[in-house]
């Protein structure tokens, strides 16, 4: 029950994630620069406190009793992981949307999954899987597959979508969250970029586990008062907010320079477009962005493993980002082999979740198994 939920987590997260574009594109007149950080002040600064504030009791205590060195790396992986996502374009600017995004969603997928794993065979620490243990139990196997499922997935549709620019040249490229991108293909360019962004773009991930040591404390002041419950559902919420003070850095610097450069810090003020509209609808894409970290930290704390919750935070958002696509008719006018081959890459993705939802379910069976046997053990 507990690995069903987790997935159930991880889908609402992800559907968010895919979703959270969708406000934006109700914005009238403003720069993308403009309405972008309007958004990010609340993905960022705003709400990840706001939450924190409401689910974990004294979480600027657990913050301020947080060793420098935690903050610092936490908060370094933050901004890590903002210039990851702001060189996404670069990748798609040389390699196309469809490769650059395969590429680097395939990377970030990769290495934030794997990553925390190896790191903990080479610094153990209690309760963390190591990639030892992954690839010697049948469990963590299952999950390996299902990430190798999902890279595959992730490739045909990049096939699709590079099909699909050829067909519809005449129209701009625009990248899934319907931002127009110049392209101009340059490979060797594009694949050291995109594996920059892919490897930089992981480093949430990373934040996560090198700020655990909050959320670890936010578990266990709640166990205390709540015994034989599981774990906190929401314990990750103290961790976010300092990862999200890195992001906010990288993003807030980036948009106040194209501001500069593009003269558009009028957008804030300008009558002539409906500013309330555009401030709810920045408000609200932002706070949508935010949600999916939300549900994240509630599928990791149900299923209890880095691993499986990256992958099926990863691929749900990519199911919820191609699904729209479909749903908005994006591709219309493409013909029918292209239409089976986003099909397939979908269908593939959807396999690859099942795999890790099967991986995880053998998991929770193994330590149930295990506590079972100490408990019968001890009686006797």
């Amino acid at each position: 029950m507990q690995s069903i939920l987790g997935v159930i987590f991880h889908f609402i997260g992800g559907f968010a994630s895919g979703s959270f574009y969708m406000p934006y594109k109700k914005v009238k007149g403003w720069h993308w620069e403009s309405f972008w950080i309007v958004g990010g002040i609340f993905s960022w600064f705003i709400v990840p406190p706001l939450a924190a504030y409401l689910t974990i009791p004294g979480f600027a205590d657990i913050i301020k009793g947080a060793g420098s060195s935690t903050l610092g790396i936490t908060y370094l992986f933050g901004v890590l992981w903002g210039i990851g996502g702001l060189t996404y374009g670069l990748g798609v600017r040389y390699l196309g949307v469809s490769l650059g995004s395969s590429i680097i969603l395939g990377l970030c997928m990769v290495f934030g999954a794997i990553i925390p794993s190896i790191y903990y065979d080479l610094f153990p620490k209690e309760g963390k899987d190591t990639f030892s243990v992954l690839i010697h139990t049948s469990w963590g196997l299952t999950v390996i597959a299902g990430l190798v499922v999902c890279i595959i997935g992730i490739i045909i549709c990049g096939k699709a979508g590079t099909m699909k620019e050829k067909q519809l040249s005449a129209s701009r490229a625009t990248d899934p969250h319907g931002l127009e991108i110049k392209t101009e293909y340059k490979f060797a360019l594009g694949m050291f970029v995109s594996i920059i962004s892919g490897v930089l773009s992981a480093c949430f991930n990373f934040g996560l586990e090198a700020g655990k040591p909050m959320a670890d404390l936010a578990n266990e002041i709640w166990k205390t008062s709540h015994p034989n419950q599981g774990n906190f559902l929401y314990q990750n919420n103290v961790t976010y907010v300092v990862v999200l003070w890195g992001g906010l850095t990288t993003n807030f610097i980036w948009c106040t320079i194209l501001n500069a450069r593009n003269k558009t810090f009028g957008d804030y003020a300008n009558k002539k477009t409906p500013l309330l509209n555009n401030y709810i609808f920045s408000a609200l894409a932002g706070t949508t962005w935010f949600l999916q970290f939300f549900f994240y930290g509630m599928g990791e704390s149900k299923l209890g493993n880095g691993p499986s919750s990256w992958i099926l935070h990863m691929a749900f958002i990519i199911l919820t980002a191609n699904m729209w696509g479909l749903v908005l008719k994006e591709w219309k006018g493409v013909n029918k082999k292209t239409l089976r081959t986003i099909a397939v890459g979908i269908i593939v993705i959807v396999m690859a979740v099942l795999l890790v939802g099967l991986g995880n379910r053998l998991h929770e069976k193994l330590k149930k198994e295990k506590t079972l046997t100490y408990v019968n053990n001890k009686t006797i």
